[in-house]
């Protein structure tokens, strides 16, 4: 039998086909519009079978046994495991109130309706601190579009004359985005790559800039002053859709290609060669991604980044990048409950916490402060779900440290992890293809699509809607999560849009909620205070921030631990997310062991030489924070002077763990977004 559905074994949100035999999960086909022997293969979707049905799966709640000085964990039922944790969250808000109480929430489940129950819960319980990941991935860049012209735009690659990929390698990531810049290579189309890596994507571009690891700010800045300087850009939509031009241009001009390339490792010819290419080639789109989310200046880089749209006139226009219009469903978060006489945790990063109508909280660091310092308050008690910040965290020593400080730790996952074994209550939650939710994705645009369950759960295992539901109502809050099935909550969710789960199961393609337009500012204006694309944000100026990005000029280097570079001479660059894992999952499933078995550092022949390394020689890599050991490639995917650290081994084993060397003690001061995606390092070769 086939069965439509979404993978969720990453956050591309793949369309797939499930192949089910005898109720049990065979196989499972991505959807594609190229032909068979065209596609790009998933390796995790090719072991979905594997990890659906692994022997290392959590199968039942399991309660950690302290009486007798006993610290191991037993098997308990879901009774008394919700029970438990609905007690200590209400003996927690009676001794110290219901924000000592957090709730941490990461990818691996999906964003999207499991995030809003996990808020809406929270904020019925009375605390602020539903806490995700946005400050280090997507939200923050989100947040950047959202000041910029009102929303993040999609790019339009398929249909796109021009294509420039910045930080992200969606042969990797996503896989349908990937093929959509194939098809449009083949029809023509140029391909521009910013990465300090050259990734397969890189080699196949027309041009790819090697630009120094967290400088891309530098970078757009230098593009705009040429675009700007070499009048390349579209006169009549700046006059008319945009506001501030004389500003950005006065700030552009210390940025010109002359002025900065020796800083980006860039040549200034190549620089403006770029900026030509994308300003003259039309329609033109940017594929932005989360190598500019761990950035200390991801804020103003993707301000500017978003600002070569507008300057060439490629937004919201078939071909360029379109603004989308989000599904009117019903905010279900309630975050009207809490009162303004208690912060969040999150109280310092005010713009970054109010952007938007229901993302909510994402400066992560926020949390680990509050439970170490005690500030604004301790917290007591923390709920994960579908997280491993134990790994994932900046600063990964001083995560686990503020984890163990806790009175009370609370996990769901679908596997055991370095999180869950520091846990008082560890919770089994349900697989992608056991369960039925929306996604973020689905919600984004008009095309409404159902992550539908094609199999039964596995063992005891439960899918998050139902362990929130459950534990919602244990704490009294039944008229707050009166329903008894996921199907109930989505129609309700879905109500303003008329959109059932009846007819989302009978249109497996996904139902729109209008027809998909271009160009919309023409009748409506943009969604931002102005009406117009804001390159001058008044917003920012009233809450003391420069209203153009680097008003104030770009600081320095950017990097963690840059005023100690003579002793830790390297650029430690954070690996990309391998396509066979997610961060840190999976890494337990042995069909994508053997094609991955272990992490890396790629080290550049002339460092390597220099240094009298060797493949497979065994480094030490330092930072002030901490040190990793993993086995050398010797490779010119990196500048000289840079290393790529293999990503998400942490979960094997600490000593792999990349986060033992980033540094979270200097943040962005709006989206608290520390550099924790290149830092200085040094590297040593360890006796053989």
């Amino acid at each position: 039998m086939k069965k439509a559905t979404v993978c969720r074994l990453c956050s591309a949100c793949c369309s797939v086909e499930a192949d089910i035999r005898n109720g049990r999960l065979a196989a499972v086909r991505r959807k594609s519009s190229l032909p068979s022997e065209q596609q790009l293969l998933c390796p995790k979707l090719q072991a979905a079978a594997d990890i659906t049905y692994s022997p290392k799966r959590l199968t039942t709640p399991l309660i950690r046994d302290r009486r007798r000085g006993q610290l191991a964990f037993r098997e308990a039922t879901w009774d008394e495991a919700l029970d438990t944790i609905a007690d200590r969250m209400q003996q927690v808000k009676h001794d110290h109130g219901a924000q000592s109480v957090a709730w941490l929430r990461g990818m691996a489940a999906d964003w999207g309706a499991p995030w809003d129950y996990a808020s809406r819960l929270m904020h019925a319980f009375g605390s602020p601190n539903a806490i995700g990941n946005g400050s280090v991935c997507h939200v923050a860049r989100e947040m950047a579009h959202t000041f910029t012209y009102g929303a993040m735009t999609i790019p339009q690659a398929r249909e796109s004359q021009c294509i420039m990929v910045w930080g992200k390698n969606d042969q990797n990531t996503c896989p349908p985005a990937f093929e959509a810049i194939m098809q449009a290579r083949q029809q023509g189309a140029r391909l521009i790559v910013i990465d300090p890596v050259r990734t397969p994507l890189a080699k196949m571009a027309d041009i790819w800039l090697q630009i120094k690891s967290g400088h891309d700010g530098l970078l757009a800045m230098a593009m705009i002053q040429t675009i700007i300087e070499e009048r390349l850009y579209d006169q009549d939509f700046v006059d008319q859709w945009c506001t501030g031009f004389d500003d950005l241009r006065r700030t552009a001009q210390a940025f010109a290609p002359e002025k900065v390339a020796a800083d980006l490792w860039l040549e200034p010819a190549m620089i403006r060669k770029t900026a030509r290419l994308y300003a003259t080639t039309s329609p033109a789109c940017i594929v932005d991604g989360n190598g500019l989310d761990m950035q200390l200046h991801v804020f103003d880089t993707t301000r500017a980044v978003c600002m070569l749209r507008a300057l060439t006139g490629n937004l919201d226009r078939p071909g360029g990048d379109l603004i989308p219009q989000p599904v009117p469903a019903r905010n279900i978060q309630l975050a009207e409950r809490l009162t303004s006489d208690t912060p969040s945790v999150a109280h310092g990063y005010p713009l970054f916490s109010s952007f938007h109508p229901n993302w909510g909280l994402h400066a992560q660091s926020a949390l680990i402060d509050a439970i170490l310092e005690e500030r604004p308050y301790p917290i007591h008690m923390l709920i994960v779900q579908s997280g491993n910040p134990a790994v994932t965290m900046t600063d990964a020593q001083r995560v686990r440290k503020a984890l163990q400080k806790l009175d009370f730790l609370v996990a769901i996952d679908l596997f055991a992890t370095q999180t869950t074994r520091l846990a008082d209550i560890v919770l089994p939650a349900a697989g992608c293809f056991e369960k039925t939710q929306l996604n973020r994705a689905a919600l984004r645009n008009n095309l409404v699509v159902l992550q539908d369950q094609v199999i039964d759960g596995i063992a005891d295992s439960w899918p998050d809607w139902k362990i929130t539901f459950e534990l919602g109502r244990r704490l009294g809050l039944t008229d707050e999560f009166p329903w008894r099935t996921v199907e109930q909550a989505i129609d309700y969710q879905l109500e303003p849009t008329g959109i059932t789960v009846e007819q989302l199961r009978a249109n497996p393609q996904g139902v729109r909620t209008g027809t998909a337009t271009f160009e919309k500012f023409r009748k409506q204006g943009l969604p931002t205070p102005s009406g117009k694309v804001e390159f001058s944000s008044c917003r920012l100026a009233e809450h003391g921030f420069p209203p153009v990005p680097f008003g104030e000029g770009f600081g320095g280097n950017p990097l963690s631990f840059a005023d100690r570079d003579k002793e830790y001479p390297f650029i430690g660059i954070s690996g990309e997310r391998s396509n066979r894992y997610t961060h840190s999952q999976f890494h337990q499933i042995p069909s994508l062991r053997q094609q991955e078995p272990e992490g890396l550092i790629d080290i550049h022949p002339d460092d390597a030489a220099r240094l009298g390394i060797a493949d497979g020689n065994m480094l030490q890599v330092s930072s002030p924070n901490g040190s990793i050991r993993m086995k050398a490639r010797i490779s010119e995917v990196v500048h000289v002077g840079s290393i790529l650290i293999a990503w998400g081994w942490g979960e094997v084993d600490l000593e792999l763990s990349l986060n033992n060397l980033t540094d979270d003690a200097c943040r962005n001061p709006i989206t608290a977004t520390p550099s924790n995606r290149c830092f200085m390092c040094k590297v040593e070769k360890l006796p053989q």
